[in-house]
């Protein structure tokens, strides 16, 4: 039996949106996602799984089904990692189901707080779906309801914006109980908040060394998958195809985890009084030249060369602001004038810092460790902060990561540890203060899914 917990934080109904288009009566719970595009991963993930009997089944059943969107949030390796693996992924999934027709009416005309219904799954082991109701909307685990009460023959679909992932106690680590050596390296991004666990693991007696090298997220991927020179590898991106497809040349199954969130700073020097803000369509103006001076951005502003400071193409960086800004298409930029490219943030830092009319963008953390030289600008509107980094308002937010290999982690208990206590113990060391990285933590649903595939990979699980 496992509980699904309904916590009445505010009695308000609940989000009851028509699924378009679906007269989903007479329409099993698998019918109407095979029919909807929007959940064409959810489908393929269940037919991989072998559940399509279960949810064609009698019932009824209630189903909490993410979107295509909501797994596409998931990294690409972690969603690969799943769906090569059944037994996981089946746990993931019949996390999203439990026994029963559950719609909104049931929830809102209950009067006590909790209530317990029949599990699909033999292993989901007593967790509990933790549903919350407020003037916000609802959530489950987190995850919030974007539509309700879609009627199929048998049972009842909520759509949610999050992918639901069985919660899991991280093993506590003890660094005295492991040696030997750990070799990290890649983005300079993620260089800082490596560096910290480094040291506090190393603190808390660890006995070996780890060793942390700044070099770029695609050179970290040549060294990890290409050369097998390393253990863990820091990335500002997610990895790509050509680099999983290295990795499994030399046997390695690459397993990513989310480690914090990035608002990638566009910053100026201190010294610049003009400039505030800045359009999407202006930053790409102002990086590929077509802007060659301040007052082609802006006639009020001084008509003076644009210096422009940007990571070098080893960066996830500079990946991700290629990516979000000219499309994929390099070309623009490393076609700009007075350009200078930098796998060092802190040089791309002093360069910006030199000159009013210079200009330049790199991870949160380094702008916050500078802002007594910096300023930050602005992009359509929103600056880059805490908040709007995690809601996703700011428009060049971004997940960083760590990445190793199940065979790694099993391979070197060393390497198992320190990831599992990255893991427990990065959040703690983000956020805004002064003697923090200035990361945003990531989110519970991500916490959750870190602590899942560490366990599924160690074969804790």
């Amino acid at each position: 039996m496992t509980k699904v917990r309904i916590i009445l934080a505010v009695l308000v109904l609940l989000l009851s949106v028509s699924f378009t288009g679906v007269l989903a009566q007479d329409q099993t719970i698998v019918e109407i996602a095979a029919g909807n595009a929007d959940f064409s991963t959810l489908v393929s993930l269940v037919e991989a799984a072998g559940l399509v009997d279960v949810l064609n089944s009698e019932g009824p059943f209630t189903v909490f089904a993410p979107t295509n969107a909501a797994f596409e949030d998931l990294p690409k390796a972690a969603l690969d990692y799943l769906a090569a693996n059944p037994e996981a992924l089946t746990r993931v999934l019949t996390y999203h189901v439990v026994s029963g027709a559950v719609m909104s009416a049931d929830v809102t005309t209950m009067m006590a707080p909790s209530m317990e219904m029949a599990a699909v799954g033999a292993d989901m082991m007593g967790s509990e779906l933790n549903i919350v109701v407020s003037d916000m909307g609802i959530t489950v685990d987190g995850a919030q309801v974007v539509a309700a009460d879609i009627v199929a023959s048998n049972g009842v679909i909520h759509v949610i914006e999050h992918v639901l992932v069985p919660p899991t106690e991280m093993m506590a680590v003890d660094p005295l109980s492991v040696s030997d050596n750990i070799i990290a390296a890649g983005s300079s991004t993620v260089f800082p908040l490596t560096e910290r666990m480094a040291d506090l693991f190393n603190q808390d007696g660890f006995s070996g060394t780890i060793t942390v090298d700044s070099i770029g997220t695609g050179a970290g991927f040549e060294r990890f998958c290409v050369n097998a020179e390393t253990d863990i590898s820091n990335a500002s991106r997610p990895v790509r195809d050509t680099e999983i497809e290295a990795c499994v040349a030399n046997g390695l199954d690459v397993l990513g985890f989310f480690v914090a969130i990035d608002a990638l700073a566009i910053t100026v020097s201190a010294e610049n009084d003009f400039l505030t803000g800045l359009t999407l369509e202006q930053v790409a103006a102002v990086f590929s030249g077509t802007a060659a001076t301040w007052a082609d951005v802006d006639p009020s502003y001084p008509a003076e060369p644009i210096l422009l400071f940007s990571p070098g193409s080893d960066s996830g960086t500079y990946d991700y602001f290629v990516e979000e800004i000219f499309d994929e298409d390099e070309t623009p930029i490393q076609s700009a004038p007075n350009i200078q490219f930098s796998e060092d943030d802190n040089v791309l830092v002093q360069g910006v810092e030199g000159s009013p009319y210079a200009i330049g963008y790199f991870g949160f953390a380094y702008y916050q460790e500078n802002q007594d030289k910096l300023k930050s600008i602005a992009i359509e509107g929103v600056a880059p902060s805490e908040a709007t980094g995690a809601s996703g308002a700011y428009p060049l937010s971004r997940p960083l990561f760590i990445y190793s290999a199940p065979s790694i982690l099993q391979a070197k208990p060393q390497v198992a540890a320190f990831v599992n206590y990255y893991l427990q113990n990065a959040n703690a060391q983000l956020g805004a203060g002064s003697d923090q990285i200035g990361y945003i933590p990531t989110p519970i649903y991500v916490q959750r899914l870190n602590a899942f595939l560490l366990s599924v990979a160690t074969g804790a699980m």
